[in-house]
């Protein structure tokens, strides 16, 4: 017999602002203790320098965390000229410095970014990633001094803009799909210059739906988790937490959504098909008329019939 899993059921999405310093993984774990949730995933790591848009999901979400991972990002990044990092971050030791040009203007630069990284464009991860080989993050096998050939990528960069030039640093803004390394496009540009360079400062602005006004601080959460003046009992802290959550059909807010009737999300839940045709094609949101209730992620094919993909669980929590 299974063991139940411990914690409890709590369904949704929290959008942390990561701080810097610690791990995606290290401030996973405390989100779901402070939720007291059975489960928990985030969905794309943040490097321990970096801050920012961290989608944590709980529960039944975590079923949709993918789509987060394939979604599009925007970040905000320093970039500090003349020096290298072996990492291509602050994190790194440095491997080689160089005298910064000193007729760098933003026309200059700025004609560089566009000229370079925008569109669809290759790039190299940096050895110090967490793309794995062989089921071992390259980052590991750096650090024991493995070299691996990583092979170029192909990413599209829709937007990057200069926003401040200073004497040694140059910061910028990048809206990128998935599996867009910063490092490495920061690493590009130093190279560019001729006078290296590496990232001094990331931060992940959006991730897919989420955009940053609607982060809140591992900090302010922390605050939130504690009795108030007048609070005795824990259920009054959990449920001015789960307040915080979004709803797990956030995270793929951007597909289309078809409502059933009660008997045919019935049918759809128990493997059969709802018996209607749909004019949309492709993946959609599915949700049950008149009650509001997320059902999960389904497919409509060519003949215009549903089928379920992904659906949340009915089993009643724990």
């Amino acid at each position: 017999m299974a063991r139940a899993p411990k914690g409890r059921r709590i369904d949704g999405v929290f959008l942390l602002d990561k701080p810097a310093g610690l791990s995606s993984n290290a401030v996973l774990q405390r989100v779901k203790r402070l939720y007291g949730a059975a489960k928990a995933g985030h969905t794309g790591a943040l490097d321990p320098l970096a801050t920012g848009m961290l989608p944590i999901c709980l529960g039944e979400a975590t079923k949709f965390s993918q789509f987060l991972l394939e979604s599009d990002k925007r970040y905000r990044t320093t970039a500090k000229l003349g020096i290298r990092t072996n990492t291509s971050d602050a994190d790194g030791e440095v491997v080689e410095c160089k005298p910064v040009p000193g007729d760098l203007t933003r026309e200059g630069v700025d004609t560089l970014l566009q000229q370079n990284f925008s569109g669809q464009i290759e790039q190299v991860p940096s050895a110090f990633s967490a793309l794995k080989l062989n089921g071992q993050p390259l980052y590991k096998l750096a650090r024991k001094g493995i070299e691996v050939e990583v092979k170029p990528r192909q990413v599209t960069i829709y937007e990057i803009r200069l926003l401040e030039l200073r004497e040694d640093e140059i910061d910028l803004e990048v809206h990128c799909s998935k599996g867009t390394y910063i490092r490495s496009i920061v690493e590009d540009l130093g190279r560019l210059l001729g006078c290296g360079a590496h990232v001094a400062m990331l931060r992940r602005l959006e991730t897919g739906p989420y955009r940053a006004e609607m982060m809140m601080p591992l900090e302010q959460l922390q605050q939130l988790a504690e009795f108030q003046p007048g609070e005795h009992s824990q259920e009054c802290i959990q449920a001015r937490l789960d307040r915080l959550l979004l709803p797990p059909w956030t995270a793929i807010a951007e597909l289309p959504a078809v409502e059933l009737s009660v008997e045919q999300s019935r049918r759809l839940q128990s493997g059969q098909g709802c018996g209607e045709r749909f004019e949309q094609r492709g993946q959609v949101r599915i949700f049950t008329a008149g009650t509001e209730t997320f059902i999960g992620v389904g497919e409509v094919g060519d003949e215009g019939y549903l089928k379920p993909k992904r659906l949340m669980s009915t089993a009643p929590a724990a």
